[in-house]
């Protein structure tokens, strides 16, 4: 691969995403290369594309809407809706979440493109799903995570439901519909016809039950609240130190190598200790004679030591002392864009790291402001300055 290309380039993405779960999925395809469009309603229009994500120059809409150059499109608008089709009809990609009903009422659906674009990937997220008894609830995350289970496994026993410290349901919906756009991409190589593709907050949400949702699929366990506490495997979690709190994984084999790296032999000969079902039902007792151990030794001590025994460890930081971390600046995941008028902001990159595509390339330009880039985008159409002037003397732009 060139040194100046990048993987999704010549494919372009018109956005027409808001709040977080819709632009994490177009972040991805911006941030490897695709031409992101992103459609935003003119500043008349009276609506505001940053509302829930605070202010337009704050750092989260800052972060969501990188590598994306901006078109004010009023869809409502005659004009706005033609000039909208026909960027569609040579546009690869769609991306929308507004309620499951808004995009058929605007007439830009993916039956309504794909009759002028059979080669259309419309990306589309939801609340609860496209149809069904919910299908026309609006949807957050908070609420998603209510309804998928994960608050209720979340936090200390007996504590009650928790919320999860980021907006994991947005996130994981706006990945997997990356995902699946690009699935339907390679597909269209073999078919030369697009789809829809669709996924919501529940529906990502329910998955990222993973094992504790097939714990009770499976063996009809209704998993509790565990803390810090690995739900299932002993000793494993939060523990405290002579100095911090650390983290280790000491369950199964690793339980030997644990006990003999911290000169604590004994628990192996304990007849509570020595096997998994014993040290699952004596976890309370176990983690206490554990966290008497560490405490005989500082936090750094037992992260080294137990690592260069095989035993994962490691500490429990602040977000600052993430950043920090000496691993976590040798991997480079904070990356610069200057933006014309904030000057230098940090971000961070995507996680996947390609060989042949050097992570400083994903990172070219900063979130643009409201229709930057309107008469470029239209321009590159093929529209003449006067008939811009038109469109946007109509209001459609």
């Amino acid at each position: 691969m060139s040194e100046n290309r990048l993987p999704l380039e010549g494919y372009t993405v018109l956005d027409l995403t808001q709040a977080r779960a819709g632009p994490t999925s177009a972040r991805v395809l911006a941030d490897w290369g695709a031409n992101v469009i992103y459609v935003e309603p003119p500043a008349t229009s009276g609506k505001n594309r940053s509302a829930l994500t605070g202010q337009r120059d704050g750092f989260d809409f800052q972060n969501l809407h990188r590598n994306k150059r901006s078109l004010t499109i009023d869809l409502k608008n005659p004009e706005g809706h033609a000039l909208f089709m026909k960027l569609a009809e040579k546009a690869d990609v769609i991306t929308e979440n507004f309620r499951a009903a808004v995009k058929h009422r605007l007439g830009i659906d993916y039956d309504a493109v794909s009759k002028v674009n059979p080669r259309i990937v419309y990306g589309s997220i939801s609340g609860f799903g496209q149809d069904g008894p919910y299908g026309k609830r609006p949807g957050v995350d908070q609420i998603a995570q209510g309804m998928g289970g994960l608050m209720s496994i979340t936090g200390l026993p007996g504590q009650g439901p928790v919320r999860v410290g980021i907006p994991i349901t947005d996130l994981c919906a706006g990945m997997f519909l990356a995902q699946g756009i690009l699935i339907a991409l390679l597909d269209r190589e073999k078919t030369g016809k697009g789809q829809w593709v669709h996924t919501s907050l529940l529906e990502a949400m329910t998955f990222m039950l993973d094992f504790q949702a097939s714990r009770w699929l499976q063996k009809g366990e209704v998993a509790p609240q565990a803390g810090n506490d690995h739900p299932i495997n002993v000793p494993m979690g939060c523990f405290e130190t002579g100095t911090d709190l650390i983290n280790i994984a000491a369950s199964g084999t690793m339980f030997e190598r644990f006990c003999k790296a911290a000169g604590a032999e004994g628990l192996l000969e304990n007849p509570d200790y020595n096997s998994v079902e014993s040290r699952s039902a004596n976890r309370a007792a176990l983690n206490a004679e554990v966290t008497a151990v560490l405490k005989q030794q500082p936090a750094e001590h037992w992260i080294e030591v137990l690592n260069d025994a095989g035993v994962p460890c490691g500490p429990v930081y602040s977000i600052d002392q993430t950043f920090e971390d000496p691993q976590v600046k040798h991997l480079g995941v904070v990356k610069q864009v200057d933006h014309p008028r904030l000057g230098k902001l940090d971000v961070v990159r995507q996680p996947v790291n390609l060989t042949a595509t050097p992570q400083p390339q994903t990172l070219r330009y900063p979130t643009p402001d409201a229709g930057e880039h309107s008469d470029v985008i239209l321009g590159e159409m093929g529209l003449s300055a006067d008939e811009i002037a038109k469109l946007r003397d109509a209001g459609a732009i």
